[in-house]
This record gives structure tokens, C-alpha cells and sequence, in this order.
């Protein structure tokens, strides 16, 4: 048995039954030109075959003395980690996202492995997808993102499958010396203790005098922060990458300034649609991953605290007030090592995390929606012989956070995959069409979105 770790031990305990704690990912995929009528039912079936499950698949959870540990699984039931479904005709994108909803709202069976895997047919257009969700408690969203790139192939090959808990060696990071890895991080960690200090001592002074400064208990009270049911919206979308990347050349800002300006822009129509949009700028939590090539699993994160500059009416204005927010962390941070950033943004969130888990405090707002970009294949990849089309995370929605916005670059396009409670922020779909919008108002024509898909 593994102890699970600290980060993973508390979105145990965050999860209830309007609270899944899963991520997951939703690939789409076109079928070979020369592909058979069961093409699908026999890549399920081989699929399943796959028998010999790696770490940390293998691994279900134990409890002991009010602490979880991870034990391995002697017998895999791959017919239930590996489920098969078909959409009714004619398999629309919009019945395809309806029924991806319905299945993140699940929650995962903790007597066995955290993990699914949903292979979905008959998708309109010769297509068909694969919805696989891990427990936050193995891995985060990033480690999610490098297995599926891993398992996929580079060029079309009927002959070669590989799937998630089972990547060749050659495709997997050797993580060697585990033991000592951890004694030497416990070393630094500790010696940095000063450093993360001198830092909480800097934010506190930043607080009051500068002006770009966002941090925690600054978001203000909005529809976005309601508590939550268990039901969910899946929205997505893919965006021309070359258009984002126009808009931030022409501004002279970053391309993740770009995104964050689309999803300000978007948020503030959306609650000027419902009378909703608070006085005060919106605060976003954007995770920083903290991953070597070395650290292939587990939760290593960071956070910046960006003012979405909601408050602005002029997109330009708020586009640059983004901008310098994000700034003024990333300087804050070039200071620091990965394991000083970590300590330093645990001690900075400990009010919101105690909030989240006990709700002492549930009009108090230490941010309003998590945005999370992470880089992804900058190639097309294939399943076997199956190209993938898109790819399009899928993550938490938390009690009091009804809403949150990921995504991931994939073959020169920006794939949003937006999830929120649906009874907490009606016609939440709405925001594809406003994040478009962002973008002309910014400067770049608007032309057909690619992988277009939402609910």
C-alpha cells in the first residue's frame, strides 16, 4: 500500500454527490476511409484485451485510520473500466455532448480503480469518440492531457493500439530513484522555507500598494459561485490557433493573455445577459503546472490569480488590465524554485481551500472560475488507423464554482471545453458564440470555428 497524497486526499474529501472529483478528456475521431461496418465493436474488443494494467490503473482505494491509501487491484473487470455506447440517429454533436454531460455527472465506483473509459459510436459524419475520466486523486489535468498524447499514434497504424494504462516503456518517462527524488525534495523544500516567507511577507505589502496585485478574497459575490447540483453542461469548441495568435502579436501580449481576454469577454456578456455583472472585476484561478518530463503522474500545481477585468467595457483595456495582472505573478514567481512556488500558493489559498471543504464562509469569494490552458500535440495523431479530430478536456465543478473553462492546443487549434452545473447557469452554451465574438472584437476576423460542438 502508497500513502495518496496530501493534494489528492483533499479532493477525496472534497467529493460529494453534487461534487464529482474526476477529470476527464472527450477525442474525437473520424473512421479510416477503408474502415468495416464493426469497426467499432471490434476496437472496443480489442480494447478490452488489453489486460495488463500499469500504474497507478491498477490501484484502487483503502482506508485506514481516516487516511486513504492505494492497494493494488487483483482482478480488473475490463468490461466495466471499458464501456461501449451508441448514439440514436443521426448521432449529433449536440446528442454526443448531452450524453457526455449525463456521464461526468457520475460518480466514480471507489471500490475499484478510479477510472472509465466510454467509447461512443455512430457520431454524425462517419465519426466516433472515446470519454475517459480519471479521479483528480491520481493525476491532474495536465498528467491527463500527456497519457492520452502518449497512447495515440503519430502516424495512421492499423496494427499498433495502445490505450492509457498500458504505454509502451519507450513512450512512458522513466521515473527512477523515487526514494531519494523525495528525500532531496523534502530538503529543498524545508531550505526554502525562508525564501516562501520573505514571499508571503512581499504579497502582503503588494496588497496594499500594487496596483496590478490579485489575489485571494478579492473576487467578488456572482451567479457563478452558487452552489451546485449534480447534474452537468458540457459545452465545447475548437478555435483557429492562428487567429489567437494574431490577436496577441497585434496587442503584444501573450497568447494565454489572449484567452484569458476571450473568456472575460465572454463571462461579462453572459451576465450582462442575466442582469448579474458585478461592480468589480471577476478573479480567475489559472493553474501553473510545475511538471518535469520526469513527473508523468499526481497533482503539481501552482496558481495565478488574474484579474478578468470584467469591469472594463473597452475589450482592448481589458485585454492589457489581464495582462499586467498575469504579469505581476509570473515576476513574483521567477524568484522562487517549483517546490518554494508550491508551498508559497498553499499557504496563500488556505483560507479558500478550508472554505471550500467546510462552506464556514460561502459568500466569501476568494475567486470565480478556473481557467485552465494546457499545451497539447502540436501534430495530428491517430488511434490504430483512426485520425482524432479533436480533443476537448473536461473538468470539476465545484460547490460554489459552477463553472470551469479548460482547455488544450491540439494541431494548430484551441479547444475549449466549458463545464458547468446546468442548474446553476442557464444557456451556458451561449458563451461559445460570445468567446468567438471576443475575438473579432479584438481585431481577428471571424471565420468558421473548427470542430465546432456544444450543448
Amino acid at each position: 500500500m502508497s500513502l495518496v497524497d496530501p493534494v489528492g486526499q483533499l479532493f477525496l474529501r472534497l467529493e460529494g454527490r453534487n461534487q464529482p472529483m474526476h477529470v476527464a478528456g472527450l477525442q474525437l475521431f473520424d473512421l479510416p476511409a477503408d474502415a468495416e461496418p464493426d469497426y467499432v465493436r471490434q476496437l472496443v474488443a480489442r480494447i478490452r484485451g488489453i489486460t495488463d494494467v500499469q500504474p497507478p490503473f491498477d490501484r484502487r482505494l483503502r482506508m485506514r485510520l481516516g487516511a486513504a491509501f492505494w492497494t493494488p487491484e487483483t482482478a480488473m473487470d475490463m468490461d466495466y473500466h471499458v464501456r461501449h455506447l451508441a448514439l440514436p440517429e443521426p448521432g449529433a454533436i449536440r446528442d454526443l455532448l448531452a450524453l457526455v454531460s449525463m456521464l461526468h455527472g457520475a460518480l466514480l465506483d471507489r471500490s475499484r480503480p478510479l477510472w472509465e473509459m466510454t467509447v461512443i459510436e455512430g457520431v454524425a459524419g462517419g465519426r466516433f469518440a472515446i470519454y475517459t475520466k480519471f479521479h483528480h486523486a491520481m493525476m491532474d489535468g495536465v498528467s491527463a492531457m500527456r497519457l492520452i498524447e502518449r497512447f495515440l499514434n503519430t502516424t495512421p497504424d492499423a496494427e499498433t493500439l495502445h490505450v492509457p494504462w498500458n504505454i509502451p516503456r519507450g513512450r512512458r518517462h522513466a521515473q527512477r530513484g523515487g526514494l531519494f527524488k523525495g528525500l532531496a525534495a523534502g530538503v529543498r523544500q524545508i531550505q526554502g522555507l525562508p525564501d516562501v516567507a520573505r514571499a508571503l511577507a512581499t504579497n502582503w505589502g503588494d496588497a496594499r500598494t500594487e496596483p496590478d496585485y490579485t489575489g485571494p478574497a478579492a473576487a467578488p459575490a456572482s451567479m457563478l459561485n452558487r452552489a451546485v447540483s449534480g447534474s452537468r453542461r458540457l459545452a465545447a469548441q475548437g478555435y483557429d490557433m492562428a487567429r489567437i495568435r494574431d490577436v496577441a502579436e497585434q496587442h503584444d501580449v501573450t497568447i494565454n493573455d489572449v484567452v484569458l481576454a476571450m473568456c472575460a469577454s465572454a463571462l461579462r456578456r453572459y451576465l450582462l445577459d442575466h442582469e448579474a455583472l458585478p461592480r468589480r472585476p471577476l478573479i480567475a484561478l489559472v493553474p501553473v503546472s510545475l511538471h518535469t518530463r520526469d513527473s508523468d503522474t499526481g497533482n503539481k500545481v501552482a496558481v495565478i490569480y488574474a484579474n478578468l477585468g470584467t469591469h472594463i467595457a473597452d475589450p482592448v483595456e481589458r485585454l492589457h488590465t489581464i495582462a499586467r495582472s498575469v504579469d505581476y505573478w509570473k515576476r513574483r514567481y521567477k524568484r522562487l524554485s517549483s517546490a518554494q512556488i508550491m508551498a508559497f500558493t498553499g499557504a496563500l489559498s488556505t483560507v479558500a481551500g478550508l472554505n471550500l471543504l467546510s462552506g464556514l464562509w460561502p459568500k466569501k469569494q476568494s475567486f470565480n472560475v478556473v481557467i485552465s490552458n494546457v499545451p497539447g500535440p502540436k501534430h495530428g495523431l491517430y488511434l490504430a488507423d483512426a485520425p482524432m479530430a479533436g480533443m476537448y478536456p473536461v473538468s470539476i465543478v465545484l460547490d460554489g464554482q459552477a463553472l470551469n473553462i479548460s482547455l488544450i492546443s491540439y494541431d494548430d487549434s484551441l479547444e475549449f471545453g466549458l463545464i458547468a452545473c446546468r442548474q446553476s447557469l442557464p444557456s451556458m452554451q451561449n458563451l461559445l458564440r460570445y468567446l468567438d465574438d471576443a475575438l473579432t472584437e479584438l481585431g481577428s476576423p471571424s471565420p468558421a470555428t473548427t470542430g465546432a460542438a456544444h450543448t
